[in-house]
């Protein structure tokens, strides 16, 4: 969507009244999809990941937040209460290393913030006084070769405290909860505004070979500016990275039976060479690890009962919508006690055993599958099923009834797969497909543009 593009769309769902929470996520186009055919879940299997905030390299970040937290929310907020001078100033590598470790073991993926200026206090592609140039180029060899295979990074805005002014590149002088990242500052923020804010943010981690394909707000960020929100990541991630498929993480709902799928925003140039959409991904539960604060962990439980029968991962897991656990990094660390870390190696242990359909996935490629599942057009012909793909999706599956006369094929290109039969859905993986009675599922590569899948 061109900029004017955007600006007039929010002007007429002014004029109708229906701009705000309810009405910030503006779909945009959608393609004509057979109602005879499903896109279903990647690999028949449901995604699951776990979302990291307030991480970045080095900085034991809410150390030194909380401070600043402080002294605009006065002394009688819980901020002020907190014993933070206690806390350690660091976050070691050696910790980073071990859960990375885990990660890769166990499968798991998720998000992994990196907190471009952590609390005012440095730079990370400058410096950051209390550390030396080297132990700083060394973490974030870390995050890169350690983190990144299984992580995406995104940006928590600048600093997750005071709001930079990005003509000085200092923080405005005010203490108010206007100049926080985390409170009033992007009220009523334009798009450009917020886009110049998120590039900033973005530089700082393309200085320092972060490559990023989403963000994510930090406390209340973009509450009251959701359609600026949504156009300002597309905008400052188109530029800054090219990305693709832009997503970004804002909210959370941690009970009830809301939907907690992506929702696929400002659609538009279907069926040209520069399809464009933005995805916000959403967090399924709450932070019941110790949290951003330190506090006693709420426990395994809440996520998933020793029997695998109870808990928010079981009931969204349950209902086949992606299952995103949220958590701080200061929480899992837990002042070197890791007792976030511990609830979550109990939670996966859970939930492996529990289940035998997860999927784990990076924030980025549950955007990427949302956005070809409901931005592909989809034609049932007598012979098998015809796309029209505004992008590639490597574990794209579907499922419709008919009749398999020949080994189903996929064209695409000039080029013909056979697709290989399983005997049950489990065994799905790309290029593969299964039926059971009149019912047939295939999975396999998407190619951007069109495709057949072929059956007869």
């Amino acid at each position: 969507m061109k900029r004017r593009e955007f600006v007039e769309l929010m002007a007429g769902a002014a004029m109708t009244g229906v701009v705000g929470e309810g009405s910030a996520q503006t779909p945009g186009e959608r393609p004509q999809q057979s109602t005879g055919v499903t896109v279903i879940n990647p690999r028949d299997r449901v995604p699951v990941g776990i979302i990291i905030d307030d991480s970045t390299t080095l900085v034991n970040l809410n150390k030194f937040a909380v401070p600043q937290f402080a002294q605009v929310l006065g002394p009688d907020s819980h901020h002020a209460h907190l014993k933070w001078r206690e806390w350690p100033n660091e976050i070691p590598d050696s910790f980073v290393h071990r859960f990375a470790e885990w990660s890769a073991v166990n499968g798991v993926k998720g998000k992994y913030s990196i907190v471009p200026f952590p609390a005012c206090l440095g730079r990370i592609d400058r410096m950051i006084p209390g550390w030396t140039q080297a132990e700083l180029a060394a973490s974030i060899g870390v995050v890169q070769r350690e983190i990144m295979p299984n992580w995406d990074i995104h940006p928590e805005m600048v600093t997750h405290t005071r709001v930079i002014d990005l003509k000085t590149g200092h923080p405005y002088p005010e203490f108010t909860t206007k100049y926080m990242e985390n409170w009033d500052w992007s009220v009523d923020r334009s798009a450009d505004e917020l886009t110049a804010y998120l590039r900033y943010a973005l530089e700082i981690l393309r200085n320092v070979g972060l490559p990023c394909e989403g963000i994510t707000t930090p406390g209340g960020f973009g509450t009251k500016a959701r359609p600026q929100l949504a156009q300002a990541t597309f905008e400052s991630l188109r530029e800054v990275f090219k990305a693709e498929i832009p997503h970004y993480f804002r909210d959370l709902y941690a009970d009830g039976e809301k939907s907690v799928a992506p929702l696929v925003q400002n659609v538009s140039g279907l069926g040209t060479d520069d399809p464009r959409c933005v995805v916000h991904t959403i967090g399924c539960t709450g932070d019941w690890t110790g949290g951003w604060d330190n506090t006693t962990p709420v426990g395994t439980d809440r996520f998933i009962s020793a029997d695998g029968t109870k808990g928010r991962m079981v009931d969204v897991i349950t209902r086949g919508e992606p299952a995103l656990m949220v958590c701080h990094w200061t929480g899992i660390h837990w002042n070197g006690q890791e007792l976030g870390f511990k609830i979550f190696q109990e939670v996966v242990k859970r939930l492996h055993a529990r289940f035998d359909n997860l999927h784990w996935m990076k924030l980025s490629e549950v955007s990427r599958y949302w956005a070809a599942k409901e931005l592909t057009g989809i034609e049932q012909l007598a012979n098998g099923l015809k796309f029209q793909a505004p992008f590639a999706c490597d574990e794209f599956t579907v499922k419709w009834n008919g009749v398999v006369k020949k080994a189903p094929q996929v064209k695409a290109g000039g080029k013909v797969i056979e697709l290989r039969e399983v005997g049950n859905r489990r065994q799905l993986v790309p290029g593969t497909w299964h039926r059971n009675g009149a019912e047939l599922v295939a999975c396999f590569g998407l190619s951007k543009g069109v495709s057949r899948l072929e059956v007869a």
